[in-house]
């Protein structure tokens, strides 16, 4: 049992160390290629949507008749309380409204 704590605690300290000494990890993201379509409260679902995703994510869910306000209604739902979205109330009837109403 001793040794299994001593190799754990080795263990630890090279992680330790190994952080303490790690640099900080310098990216470019591409140029954004996609756009939300206008129409009414763009504005809010850009400010909201985009922060977490490219607009192209939402341009690849579902169309057709069955994909209605019920549908992004879920989908904003699962955004705010599976993926922790901070969207408030006001902003997510919005956004529910602009999905509906363009794609």
């Amino acid at each position: 049992m001793n040794r299994l704590i001593k190799i754990a605690a080795a263990g630890l300290v090279v992680a330790a160390a190994s952080v303490a000494y790690a640099k900080p990890v310098k990216y470019e993201l591409p140029p954004e290629v996609a756009a939300l379509k206008p129409g009414p409260n763009q504005d809010v679902a850009v400010n909201n949507c985009t922060a977490c995703h490219s607009a192209d994510y939402i341009q690849t869910q579902p169309h057709g008749p069955k994909f209605k306000k019920d549908f992004w209604q879920a989908e904003v739902t699962k955004m705010i309380k599976v993926y922790g979205a901070p969207i408030d109330d006001a902003d997510a009837s919005k956004i529910v409204d602009y999905l509906t109403a363009t794609y």
